[in-house]
């Protein structure tokens, strides 16, 4: 499928590009802050925000430790649940978000992390469409259960190989859901720029004819501008009020300030890149009798002349035959008299092979 519906917008290709302001856990477990992410989303023009929903029991075991990125963005040491214990939202305060959003007017997302459940509250929620990240896209039976809501899909690609991308897509596809966008992704917050590897984007579009974007963990634009020339559909990047808050992902997102700068450059990106087809703009067309060029006559030719390579130069502008009727003039018998400059036409042409053939 190249293209569906996610909220108020069409996704795919020949389409503007999504984009998701990711706040996911950047509330650091404060509703309040969780609703300012939502009005900072809102004013910067993205097309949704994302969060993430899970329980901290049900996304992690007991001794699950932290991911190297979490200790030092985090400057703690601890499981895993103990740090996600901090940076859940209760179902009644997603239910507060989703309305908030409605309110404001944007798209309400989230992850669902906690598995089932998550699903459950966020179906409750009617969201319209699911996001799942890098760390679930071998959850095949989280991707058959949400596959089987028949809601859009984006699903990001950190961590994986084509072969996990492939069995990923199948487990979707057997489901019966072809609404499908995947994402490239690199997990590490912050991603350094050479392993964005944005490149890979293509292969995976080449791979799969499905449509592609990017999940942006770098700090700065570059790639998502590198990403969105590459034909990226769908692009999502964090959003912060602060990237000195403490917590895992401020320090790979974007503040109010820079997301806005950033969803004006995409929107640039996008325009400037075109629709695609190669034609005339109505703006070429208002230049092209002047600056196209015709076949002209390079000196005064007189009627009954053989017309040779020294009788003919090409010039601006545009009154008569194309240059492309040069050779089919050579060795033609001139009808009229033509002054130096004058314009051939098809009249001309059709008269000299008429007289060629006369003469034959």
């Amino acid at each position: 499928m190249k293209t569906m519906r996610i909220g108020n917008r069409r996704v795919g290709e020949g389409e503007p590009v999504f984009i998701i302001a990711e706040a996911g856990v950047n509330h650091n477990g404060d509703v309040v802050l969780a609703k300012k992410l939502i009005e900072a989303a809102k004013a910067a023009s993205a097309d949704a925000v994302k969060f993430q929903t899970f329980d901290a029991d049900e996304l992690a075991t007991s001794d699950a430790p932290m991911a190297a990125y979490q200790e030092r963005n985090t400057g703690r040491v601890q499981t895993q649940r103990e740090m996600l214990a901090g940076l859940t939202l209760s179902d009644d305060e997603f239910v507060a978000l989703a309305a908030h959003a409605r309110k404001i007017g944007i798209t309400f997302l989230s992850t669902p992390h906690g598995g089932f459940k998550s699903v459950d509250l966020l179906e409750k929620l009617d969201v319209p469409a699911y996001k799942i990240g890098s760390a679930d896209l071998n959850n095949l039976p989280l991707l058959d259960y949400v596959a089987r809501t028949k809601k859009p899909i984006l699903i990001s690609t950190g961590m994986a190989t084509m072969d996990g991308i492939a069995e990923a897509v199948r487990t979707i596809r057997r489901a019966g859901n072809e609404k499908i966008v995947i994402l490239q992704c690199t997990t590490d917050y912050p991603c350094p720029p050479d392993h964005a590897n944005v490149e890979a984007m293509r292969t995976i579009a080449n791979k799969f004819r499905l449509p592609v974007g990017f999940s942006d963990h770098t700090v700065g634009s570059d790639a998502s501008f590198t990403a969105t020339a590459l034909g990226a559909c769908v692009i999502e990047k964090h959003l912060t009020l602060d990237r000195s808050l403490k917590g895992p992902d401020h320090t790979a997102s974007a503040d109010p300030e820079e997301f806005e700068r950033f969803i004006d450059r995409i929107r640039s990106v996008r325009t400037i890149l075109g629709s695609g087809n190669k034609r005339p703009l109505p703006s070429e067309k208002v230049f092209m009798p002047t600056v196209l060029k015709s076949v002209v006559a390079a000196q005064h030719i007189r009627k009954g002349m053989v017309i040779t390579n020294d009788m003919l130069a090409i010039k601006r502008p545009a009154k008569g035959l194309p240059p492309k009727y040069y050779w089919q003039l050579l060795g033609t018998r001139a009808s009229r008299d033509i002054p130096q400059d004058g314009y051939f036409t098809q009249r001309d042409l059709k008269r000299s092979r008429a007289k060629s053939r006369k003469n034959v």
